[in-house]
C-alpha cells in the first residue's frame, strides 16, 4: 500500500500534493489553502496540475460530479510515472463528503504505482 502521510508539510521535487478544490479555484481553506501557500496552487485554477499540486474539484454537487475529475487525475498520473502523487482525503473536509463516499472513486488508483492514497481510503478497500 502506498499511503499518503496524514500531515504533508514538505514535498520532494518529484512529489505532487493532490487536494480537493472548487471549480473557481478559490483555495481559501483546508488542503486547498495549504496547496496555495506551500505547493504552488494557483488562485483561480480549480482543476489539474499547478506547481507541485493537483486540484480535483469537489464542491460542485454530488459524488458523481467528482468522478470525471478523479478519472482524469488517474489518467494523468499514469501518463506521468516520474511523479509521485500524494492524494489527500479530497472532499472529506469543507465539501462535506465522507471517506466512504469518496474512496470508491479512487478504486482504479490502487493499481497505479505512483499514486498514494489516504490510510482511511485503503481501509475502506479492505486492505
Amino acid at each position: 500500500m502506498r499511503i499518503t502521510p496524514d500531515c504533508v508539510t514538505t514535498l520532494h521535487p518529484d512529489e505532487i500534493f493532490v487536494f480537493g478544490s472548487n471549480l473557481a479555484g478559490m483555495h481559501a481553506g483546508g488542503a486547498a489553502r495549504l496547496a496555495l501557500q506551500r505547493f504552488g496552487a494557483v488562485w483561480g485554477q480549480g482543476v489539474g496540475l499547478q506547481g507541485q499540486s493537483y486540484a480535483i474539484p469537489t464542491m460542485q454537487g454530488g459524488v458523481e460530479t467528482i468522478r470525471p475529475y478523479v478519472d482524469e487525475f488517474i489518467a494523468f498520473a499514469r501518463q506521468h510515472p516520474q511523479l509521485k502523487f500524494l492524494v489527500t482525503e479530497i472532499g472529506c473536509g469543507i465539501a462535506g463528503f465522507s471517506p466512504e463516499e469518496i474512496a470508491p472513486l479512487f478504486a482504479a488508483a490502487r493499481d497505479v504505482e505512483n499514486i498514494s492514497l489516504p490510510r482511511r481510503f485503503w481501509m475502506l478497500f479492505g486492505c
